[in-house]
């Protein structure tokens, strides 16, 4: 078994739902996609243009993104923000977000108390 490669597994599964919360936070605003890049990386959560752009479009599709493009630019670039549904889901996955994140704190701080006697 090779550790770090299981550490390099449960990390990606670790971060997979953090970067949708991610995502959803920078988005108040309108972003085209490229844009969310070098924010996100800058921020601790690194993610690749072929991971996002699913993303986005994923999001955009279950209604919690708007969409428009600008074509003023020599390259058009499509805009994405939060939609009404998006505002909610964001508030909502945050109140999940600050729960967990408290419980899991407790545990961790818990140590080796693994409720035996």
């Amino acid at each position: 078994m090779d550790i770090r490669e299981t550490i390099h597994g449960l990390t990606l599964e670790l971060r997979r739902g953090t970067i949708i919360l991610g995502v959803l936070s920078q988005l108040s605003e309108p972003q085209y996609g490229y844009s969310l890049v070098p924010v996100l990386k800058e921020r601790g959560i690194p993610v690749e243009p072929n991971t996002l752009y699913p993303l986005l479009r994923r999001l955009e599709k279950q209604g919690l993104l708007d969409s428009a493009w600008d074509t003023n630019e020599a390259r058009p670039r499509k805009y994405y923000s939060l939609s009404p549904a998006g505002k909610e889901v964001y508030e909502r996955l945050c109140g999940e977000w600050n729960s967990l994140k408290i419980s899991i704190d407790s545990l961790i701080e818990g140590g080796g108390n693994h409720g035996t006697d």
